[in-house]
């Protein structure tokens, strides 16, 4: 089979730029692998939120109220002054800042409604959670004022306090598949990129080759048909396309063997063989077009990184607009990307939950025929015309 061990051997010499594109990939791995594996959370600890209390005045009910703060909150002693207050929440010493105004206390064991002077650090989930502390402080000790006459600062405290000390037990359960097939997710939406990129640069190098007008008009002159001339070539770009597809299997179960035989990770891997056949067909046709090698790295880079930008490769779909997605629909790698969103948050494997992933599937498919199509058409013109 002398056409096809000659692309093994044009493949072979064009190793080292593919290489390129598998170690920055290696490299952005072994940063994901790093970051999302953590220890698992057994339990559920308040942290405490910095805060800076200033009364001018002073009751049991303030005791009782800061006694409480005191368990969801550290306090920090600063001045009363508005040039270090403003400094302290700029600076994030202190994220959040209460104001008892003088009579306070008075006014709400008469059952006035009054207002506790509040300053906070914008969008701050800590001040969010003393918000609710303070607030069920209060409404509490209202209930109380309200419905026991005769009620004393003291008793009021102490029966708030009392209440406030009954906590609901949190047990943490955490999904060790959501966890872990976020790895996953990330690693087969790069892998569109890399595989991609690694099949253009491959394929395209084949292709420069054979479409050598003196090289074709040889093979038309040369004993073997050229029937026998085309299988060995498709034989050797499916070998490739084939290889290139396993050995980023390979990596994956390296580095998540754990999950490597669920049942998510099988349609994962189906979802990456369909889009690998797209990008071998893709690759096909680009090959047909190019004219120069010194073009090849340069429509490399344009065919794979510019739908990776707008498909949720590197942005996710979720973060993308609606006119961006509305373009990238029309590219398979979206059809890829929001397959593996949905592979990896199956939880039930019936024909209802699978039936959107394998249309995601099937449209990926659809575009590879497409795309093969349109090179026979390209590469014959090419070869009537030489």
């Amino acid at each position: 089979m002398p056409v096809f061990k000659l692309c093994m051997k044009i493949i072979k010499k064009n190793l080292p730029s593919m290489l390129v594109y598998i170690c920055v990939f290696l490299a952005i791995l072994i940063l994901f692998a790093t970051n999302t594996t953590k220890k698992p959370i057994t339990g559920f600890t308040t942290e405490k939120c910095k805060i800076a209390f200033l009364a001018e005045e002073s009751s049991p009910l303030l005791d009782g109220f800061k006694k409480e703060l005191a368990k969801n909150a550290e306090f920090v002693n600063i001045e009363d002054n508005t040039e270090k207050l403003q400094d302290a929440l700029y600076f994030r010493n202190v994220e959040y800042i209460i104001r008892i105004p003088k009579g306070f206390t008075d006014s709400f064991m008469k059952g006035q409604n009054v207002q506790i002077e509040k300053t906070i650090v914008p969008s701050s989930a800590s001040a969010a959670f003393m918000d609710m502390s303070v607030n069920q402080y209060f409404n509490t000790a209202r209930l109380y004022v309200k419905n026991m006459n005769g009620i004393t600062q003291t008793q009021l405290a102490d029966h708030v306090n009392q209440d406030m000390d009954h906590n609901t037990t949190v047990q943490m359960k955490s999904s060790s598949q959501t966890t872990s097939y976020n790895f996953a997710r990330n690693y087969f939406n790069y892998l569109a990129y890399v595989l991609f990129a690694v099949l253009i640069l491959g394929i395209s190098a084949i292709m420069m080759v054979f479409n050598n007008q003196d090289l074709q008009r040889r093979n038309f002159c040369s004993p073997i048909r050229a029937g026998s001339i085309n299988m060995q070539f498709m034989l050797a770009n499916f070998v490739f396309s084939f290889a290139c597809w396993l050995v980023m299997v390979a990596f994956y179960f390296v580095f998540d063997e754990a999950n490597f035989y669920c049942a998510n990770t099988l349609y994962l891997l189906l979802n990456s063989f369909v889009f690998t056949f797209c990008g071998a067909c893709i690759s096909y046709l680009i090959g047909n077009l190019l004219k120069s090698r010194e073009a090849i790295s340069a429509v490399c880079n344009v065919v794979t990184l510019g739908p990776c930008f707008i498909s949720g490769v590197f942005v996710p779909q979720e973060l993308l607009g609606d006119t961006v997605l509305r373009i990238a629909s029309f590219t398979p790698t979206y059809w890829f990307v929001k397959a593996n969103a949905q592979i990896t948050s199956l939880t039930n494997f019936d024909s209802a939950s699978l039936s959107s992933i394998f249309s995601y599937m099937l449209i990926e498919f659809s575009f590879g025929i497409a795309f093969f199509i349109l090179s026979l058409v390209v590469g014959k013109r090419k070869r009537m015309a030489n």
